[in-house]
């Protein structure tokens, strides 16, 4: 068996080595974190991280509707310059998502000319027995269409309040740019459905409802107005 060896038994030179490597090792180790210095740093990363979550939804929403990405349909200041004679048929979906509303389309389909600007009507009943406030969402089939397809006037863009028993008439102004005979993942389509999903309108902040932009032509309860914007 090996005995122990004694500090008194390692000659000065084995000594100093011994040392110089102690001074080393502790060198090397790292100070240590205080427990709420690391606490901060997680507070500072988990509200990092959701912050980072609610900014994506909108930049998001502003990059579908920049690029058409996924099937979102632009906004238009103008219509093209250029119509073309090719021809594209347009149909129209209505959908509704927790509301006593009725909503459809009033066409169900139209034939227009790739440039031209096209009209088309929806319609909503509030079967409810208070006002209600939506939001339509929408999009395009095929989503490579959401690109081309463009929008002058709807009522998409902001909330609407209908009054009980009210039906209400919204027009959409809309055309198909030309580059949409030109891209090759749309060249060859010949059908664009707009889809329309109106939800109840989420409140702001404060706890409200936004400001509704009233719709262009309304049907009461009994008459009806001549339909034109």
């Amino acid at each position: 068996m090996l005995g122990l060896t004694s500090k008194d038994d390692l000659s000065p030179e084995d000594l100093a080595k011994i040392e110089a490597d102690n001074k080393a090792g502790t060198a090397e180790r790292p100070p240590k974190r205080s427990h709420g210095k690391v606490a901060v740093l997680c507070v500072v990363a988990f509200f990092g991280m959701v912050g980072a979550a609610y900014a994506a939804v909108p930049l998001y929403k502003l990059f579908c509707q920049a690029t058409g990405f996924d099937g979102t349909v632009r906004k238009a200041v103008a219509k093209p310059t250029k119509v073309l004679d090719r021809k594209v048929e347009i149909r129209f979906d209505a959908n509704v998502r927790t509301l006593p509303w009725d909503f459809q389309p009033m066409q169900t389909s139209q034939q227009i000319r790739i440039g031209d600007t096209g009209l088309a009507f929806f319609k909503v009943t509030n079967k409810g027995d208070k006002p209600m406030t939506g939001r339509a969402l929408y999009n395009v089939v095929p989503e490579q269409a959401g690109a081309y397809f463009q929008k002058l006037e709807c009522f998409c863009f902001s909330n609407q309040t209908i009054e009980p028993g009210q039906t209400v008439e919204f027009p959409v102004v809309y055309f198909v740019d030309p580059g949409f005979v030109t891209d090759a993942d749309t060249k060859d389509k010949s059908t664009i459905t707009l889809s329309y999903t109106f939800f109840p309108a989420v409140p702001d902040a404060a706890g409200t409802k936004q400001a509704a932009t009233p719709p262009r032509i309304v049907e009461p309860l009994g008459g009806k107005p001549p339909r034109a914007l």
